[in-house]
């Protein structure tokens, strides 16, 4: 036979392997028998986890368990192999049909591991929100593909993840402990079941990065817990942008009470007590690998360092330059307790140290990454992300907020997301995408923001927000799917935006907080026998306390002025708060409509992230505008329309009562149990108070 018939020969015998392979497909699970699992011991634990959460997933779906084997030479036909290309770009994965195999393959460990998530996203159809949006994968009694393909290159953001803060309700919810805080709110600790879901969630999500909890004293065994559960995920751990080394003011009056010491907090007189607690801390932290220090000095809570000290001086530029110092003795005793480790450090630009930093009165250490935030939450970048000159010793990042709780969002999402894609998109065009963590505070109520931000900074290029929107409601909706779009689009588009301040001011703790006020007021007007002295002048002066505070020349409330913006006037202020009620009204009447053809797991859903909350938001909407409403009666010297007024005001948020006892179904029974700031049934009570006090006036 000639070379040249061989060589033809040679060609169609491959050509039809080929094609009988690729017609054959790859077959995981029949009726009676499931392809097992290879994965060598050499895997961190992580990658095992990963492992062990795809099997689990093969069980949920058809009933069988895959084996999971770790000595590869025991399998010589078909199976699921996962395994690790040492060398390989930062966190890129491929996943394929090789032979009869299907191989899971990372360009680095957590690359293996999100690999084997995507592949259960993409292919098993499982939510990697699944144990917070409740959405269980479809049970089929076989898998089989005719072919598999999964590739991703490194991400945008080299670091990705949640900051878990403001955890009112996850503390409550299943407490796992308790510890000694001024805050009556941050007494109750997660439980280690509850971090666990967390950090499963974010793997699954392919993020990388968490900070567990608002406060973490890692000396407090049960609060370490919550550390251990997140570094056996293979998760770099960080810490709330008031814990610099791990230490927060209150982990610092803890140390030296416990050793017969009552300090004051003062890195301008207790320097050195203080350095003495960080580098306590920062040996104790180093015992966990991928640690990202944070960098920074504040003061008590979430407020700046002067707020505690009296002894800080009073100019910006000595301020700037105490935080400064602080800076670089913590990255000196890190040098010194991480001698030969690798060392990522960041400092969180939030609040006064914006403004600090755009006044250029901050030295931040070479290498360390600088983290830029938004003001209002979710909507826009504080000036001294735009006015930083970037340095090349310096990488760069940003902290978003899809929840904040006191202005909010925190129990209701508003931000759409493609305002969160512009947000980032600005990031990267500003070289600012080393680092991105997203506040998500009860993870719950955020799903839908959550996994959208997880897509983008995994791909910026490739991320559209009107089809992502499509294939996330189409993912987790057999029908209506344009219907229920609609309804989210509108839900998003119903916040009313401020003229001024270009940032939503209607939001669910702006609406809590306002109508508390208002309900003080009217009960002020009464007590002080003033009705009838006057109607609010129509202009768009003065306002909260933030705003108020934010015209002084304080770094700190200068920085917040977005998160509470000024008022618009009485009478501006009740038509806006309408139209708001009006747009959650249309969007509860699209999504009440798809919702007759869904089925009961998706019907639920629908009914908590969406329904439920636009309900609250329309009522919450609706009692302002009439505690607004009452407030002008009452200053007109109308009590019989003040009465009405809070009447219907009553109306609005009775309801609420039904409401969130639904939401708090199943596994969610005692959500709320931890809901001290903005609680929905106390200003029901009040109002319903406040309205017996003015009838009995009449």
């Amino acid at each position: 036979m000639s070379q040249f018939i061989k060589l033809h020969v040679f060609l169609f015998s491959f050509l039809l392997t080929a094609a009988v392979s690729q017609a054959k497909g790859f077959e995981w699970v029949t009726a009676n028998r499931v392809l097992p699992i290879v994965i060598t011991k050499e895997e961190p634990e992580y990658v095992q986890l990963a492992a062990q959460d795809l099997a689990s997933d093969v069980c949920k779906i058809t009933g069988l368990s895959p084996a999971i084997v770790s000595d590869i030479s025991q399998i010589s036909g078909p199976c699921v192999e996962i395994r690790t290309k040492k060398g390989g770009p930062w966190e890129s994965y491929h996943v394929s049909m090789q032979g009869d195999r299907l191989i899971i393959e990372g360009g680095d460990a957590r690359g293996t591991m999100f690999g084997v998530y995507a592949f259960a996203e993409n292919y098993l159809h499982v939510d990697p929100m699944w144990f917070w949006s409740g959405i269980e994968p479809k049970k089929c009694a076989a898998l089989k593909w005719d072919s598999v393909e999964l590739k991703a290159d490194t991400p945008t953001f080299k670091y990705r993840g949640w900051f878990i803060n403001d955890e009112d309700l996850l503390t409550f919810w299943k407490p796992g402990g308790t510890r000694k805080l001024p805050y009556k709110l941050y007494n109750n600790m997660m439980h280690p079941e509850t971090l666990n879901a967390i950090a499963e969630a974010l793997v699954r999500s392919r993020c990388n990065l968490v900070i567990p909890a608002s406060f973490i004293d890692i000396m407090n065994p049960a609060e370490e817990a919550l550390v251990k559960a997140c570094a056996r995920r293979g998760l770099f751990l960080s810490m709330h942008h008031q814990e610099p080394l791990g230490v927060s003011a209150w982990v610092y009056f803890n140390y030296w009470k416990s050793r017969g010491k009552d300090l004051k907090y003062s890195y301008v007189s207790q320097a050195a007590e203080v350095r003495e607690v960080w580098r306590v801390y920062a040996k104790k932290w180093a015992e966990y690998p991928n640690v990202i220090w944070q960098l920074g000095l504040r003061g008590k809570g979430d407020r700046p360092m002067w707020q505690a000290d009296p002894d800080t001086p009073q100019s910006d530029k000595d301020r700037g330059k105490i935080i400064s110092d602080a800076m670089a003795d913590q990255v000196k005793i890190l040098k010194q307790v991480c001698s030969g480790k690798p060392l990522i450090m960041s400092t969180t630009l939030w609040a006064e140290g914006a403004v600090l930093n755009q006044k250029g009165l901050l030295a931040v250490p070479d290498d360390v990454i600088i983290v830029f935030a938004d003001n209002s939450p979710g909507w826009k970048w504080q000036q001294d992300f735009y006015k930083t000159q970037r340095c090349p010793k310096n990488t760069y990042g940003v902290y978003y907020h899809h929840a904040l709780i006191g202005s909010g969002p925190h129990l209701a999402q508003a931000i759409p997301p493609h305002k969160t894609f512009s947000l980032l998109q600005e990031a990267v065009n500003k070289g600012a995408d080393e680092y991105a963590i997203f506040n998500v505070s009860n993870v719950r109520e955020f799903v839908l923001g959550i996994d959208a931000t997880a897509k983008m900074t995994w791909d910026m290029k490739a991320f559209n927000s009107d089809a992502w929107l499509e294939n996330w409601i189409s993912n987790r909706f057999s029908t209506k799917h344009n219907e229920i779009a609609n309804a989210y689009k509108i839900a998003f588009n119903a916040y009313q935006v401020h003229e001024i301040q270009k940032v939503p001011f209607l939001l669910d703790g702006l609406l809590i907080n306002k109508g508390r006020s208002s309900l003080n007021r009217i009960t002020e007007c009464i007590n002080n026998k003033r009705i009838g002295k006057g109607t609010e002048k129509e202009k768009a002066k003065g306002g909260s306390a933030v705003a108020n505070k934010a015209q002084s020349k304080d770094a700190f409330w200068a920085s917040l002025s977005d998160m509470s913006p000024r008022k618009l006037g009485r009478r501006e202020t009740i038509k806006r708060v309408a139209v708001q009620k009006q747009g959650f009204d249309l969007a509860l009447l699209h999504a009440r409509v798809a919702k007759e053809n869904l089925s009961a797991q998706e019907a639920l859903f629908l009914q908590d992230n969406l329904i439920y909350q636009m309900e609250l938001m329309s009522r919450l909407s609706g009692w302002f505008k009439q505690l607004l409403i009452a407030e002008e009666a009452l200053g007109l010297g109308n009590i019989p329309s003040g009465v009405k007024a809070l009447e219907s005001a009553e109306k609005e948020l009775a309801p609420t009562e039904a409401l969130i006892a639904d939401y708090c179904h199943g596994k969610w029974e005692n959500w709320y149990n931890g809901c001290v700031i903005l609680n929905v049934p106390a200003r029901l009570k009040q109002t319903r108070e406040v309205l017996a006090k003015l009838s009995k006036s009449q």
